[in-house]
């Protein structure tokens, strides 16, 4: 993988004159896993450079052109021949609308200033195009990135994942405290905005009340003139950072009084590392450098007096504050370039997963359905868990989301039916997982918007629904079942019916008729093997949610059932979820359906091409003779010595009459059907259909249900 680094224009790449944006690329780079990929490009003047793997771009100057604008169109130039995976762009958010028109890596952008005070940035605008169009945002601080989100809506704040806090980085060494001399120290520009001024009234005040202390003072300033002189203050100017650092050890109290809010606060940072006891005025990051830092309740020389004189008095309470900030320092060079590495590591995961796809590629899924954890294993032989087993044994990497749970678990006075936090929920685990694929189930309370919002962030993630519930006209609940198909349409890559979409009274545009899905954990039973206690099987399941009948309500199926009994006295039947026989789940489902010889697949209202609910797995797959009306047309998939199909209910009557007497036939249609349904209908195919045509990917043969 290569990454480039793109200093800002003029930023000086050299031990000379090295500003923070140099120090922080050079020091995390030498500490960073990826240290040979990185090529750091910047211009410069200076010969002798912080790191080898630094390119100056050389740049003829334009009349009517910006400089900046030329260097970037140099950077471009040279990379259109070199071609980066990852561009990370360093305090310059004028150069990403350059870079985004003319090249296609992942580019990251890092703030080490105030993004309302520079160009790229200032506007809501400008700040929304960049959300847009980055893959990552880095700033220095919180206080920085809350800066960049003002004006901006609360929901793009809250749902936003692109961004992230990193801190800047010291080197670590090992401080003894006895070797501490009685020095102050000042580090930084020599003007009113880093607070010398203050500095400089309080320190001269300081040293004749005790003289036995000095100051020292790092830095420089040309524009602005402020003069204090005394024969125990030291103004070495500017120097090389080693030195500075070096000096820090001997340090006693560092003073950084800024008035300018600091976005970060480097040299806080550093005095903390070298274990000095911090004076710091509360502005912008500078609390943030360290938890123990003495924060100026006022910002005038007086208090900054007060506050080192009251260190200089209290010898323990100094030396306790000097070993409380130096046990608290913990962003070394090492530490924050392993946060950086893993964001690349995310970013080099994101750029393989967008290779070409097959059947052999390693998928991440998103799976959105209701898995019922809140019912305790009663629906644990679920489709929802038919196809993500699916999935999973054909080794990819799953997450699952529950969303009937999640609403369950969720419901609060703010948000009452828990949707809020279901699509937040969705929001930040696709930013977490970063799947190639999210497939949705029955997933009625994910927002549209939720979806749109993903789709424009990711213009590579793929999106499916599958759906198992009738959409006859003549069916049960068809205004409603239709409008829940539709409802997210526009933005599904594919939806799956357990019906024959061709069928349909509307049009669902890129729709796939898939067969409930058997699976081989589920239907462990043969029971064509076995002389059992029942002739017939037959379950109604509504009440699905609540587990038992439901006072007054009915359907069709009882009518027929209830007619074939007084038909057919001899067989004997075993039925539940009617005449007043409670439904039965989990494992009494699989023992009771143990006990039969035969199931009917009857579904509810009229009978539509290919609709069966998923009774015809738990039928088929463990090995019953099963009867299904013949205008489902599953006589496309099984032959008559697999399934047995009617015309009606005499016909079903004569059928199961036959199938009693001739129990050879029975079990060996039966271990037919099982056999096929199993093979060609089991929950491997079915996740692999799903994939196939949600992505595109061409099948080396055929699906049985697509050679009809």
């Amino acid at each position: 993988m290569k990454i480039s680094i793109l200093l800002p224009y003029k930023e000086n790449f050299s031990p000379k004159y090295a500003g923070a944006v140099s120090l922080f690329v050079s020091q995390t780079v030498q500490h960073s896993n990826f240290k040979k990929d990185i090529t750091i490009y910047g211009n410069t003047y200076y010969k002798q450079k912080l790191l080898k793997n630094y390119i100056n771009l050389n740049l003829k100057k334009g009349i009517l052109q910006s400089n900046s604008k030329i260097y970037v169109d140099q950077f471009i130039d040279t990379d259109k021949a070199t071609k980066s995976d990852i561009i990370e762009v360093h305090n310059r958010p004028n150069y990403i609308k350059q870079l985004k028109n003319k090249l296609n890596a992942k580019i990251t952008l890092y703030f080490h200033n105030d993004p309302l005070n520079m160009n790229g940035s200032m506007t809501v605008k400008e700040r929304y195009y960049l959300l847009e169009n980055l893959d990552r945002i880095i700033f220095n601080s919180h206080w920085s990135r809350n800066r960049f989100f003002i004006g901006l809506n609360k929901s793009t704040k809250e749902i936003n994942l692109k961004t992230y806090v990193i801190y800047q980085s010291s080197s670590s060494v090992k401080i003894d405290f006895k070797k501490k001399k009685k020095i102050i120290s000042f580090v930084g520009k020599l003007n009113k905005a880093k607070g010398y001024d203050l500095f400089g009234n309080s320190v001269l005040k300081i040293l004749n009340k005790h003289k036995d202390w000095k100051a020292v003072v790092f830095g420089d300033e040309h524009r602005e003139k402020l003069n204090f002189k005394h024969k125990n203050m030291k103004i070495f100017g500017f120097k090389k950072h080693i030195n500075i650092l070096k000096y820090l050890e001997k340090v006693s109290i560092s003073v950084i009084c800024s008035r300018w809010k600091e976005p970060f606060g480097r040299t806080s940072l550093e005095a903390a590392s070298r274990g000095s006891a911090i004076i710091i005025s509360d502005r912008g990051g500078l609390p943030e450098t360290t938890n123990f830092a003495i924060k100026l309740k006022k910002l005038d020389s007086n208090e900054l007096f007060d506050q080192i004189d009251y260190l200089i008095n209290n010898d323990s309470k100094r030396l306790l504050l000097q070993k409380k900030i130096y046990k608290d320092f913990k962003y070394t060079h090492e530490f924050i370039a392993s946060k950086i590495d893993d964001l690349r590591e995310i970013i080099k995961r994101e750029i393989l997963r967008f290779a070409p796809l097959n059947q052999n590629n390693t998928l991440r899924i998103l799976h959105v359905t209701n898995f019922n954890e809140k019912h305790n294993g009663r629906l644990q032989f679920n489709t929802s868990r038919r196809i993500n087993n699916g999935f999973i044994r054909l080794g990819h990497n799953v997450m699952q989301l529950s969303d009937r749970d999640t609403l369950s678990n969720s419901k609060n006075l703010l948000d009452p039916m828990g949707v809020n936090t279901l699509n937040k929920k969705l929001i930040e685990s696709y930013h977490n997982f970063k799947p190639n694929l999210i497939v949705l189930g029955h997933a009625d309370s994910i927002f549209r918007s939720s979806l749109d919002y993903l789709k424009n962030y990711d213009k590579d993630l793929k999106i499916c629904q599958w759906f198992l519930d009738p959409v006859s006209k003549d069916g049960p609940d068809f205004d409603k079942n239709r409008k829940r198909l539709l409802h997210k349409s526009k933005f599904m890559d594919a939806s799956f019916l357990t019906s024959d979409p061709n069928s349909l009274s509307f049009k669902l545009s890129n729709s796939f008729f898939i067969p409930n899905p058997s699976d081989p954990s589920f239907e462990v039973l043969n029971n064509y093997k076995f002389d059992c206690k029942y002739d017939v099987f037959f379950a109604i399941s509504h009440g699905v949610h609540r587990g038992d009948l439901k006072t007054g309500k009915s359907d069709n199926r009882e009518n027929f059932i209830k007619n074939l009994i007084e038909m057919s006295g001899k067989i004997n039947f075993d039925i539940y979820g009617m005449n007043k026989i409670q439904p039965i789940w989990g494992t009494d489902f699989i023992n009771k359906i143990s006990q039969s010889k035969m199931g009917l697949n009857l579904s509810r209202g009229k009978p539509l091409k290919y609709y069966s609910s998923d009774r015809i797995v738990q039928l088929m797959g463990n090995g019953l003779l099963t009867f299904i009306d013949e205008r489902t047309k599953y006589s496309d998939f099984f032959n008559n010595k697999e399934i047995i199909n009617y015309k009606n209910e005499s016909d079903l009557f004569e059928k199961i009459n036959k199938y009693k007497k001739d129990d050879k036939q029975r079990r060996l249609i039966a271990k037919n059907g099982k056999d096929k349904y199993m093979n060609f209908f089991n929950s491997n195919i079915v996740a692999q259909f799903i994939i196939d045509k949600t992505l595109g990917i061409k099948p080396k043969n055929k699906y049985l249900w697509e050679q009809n």
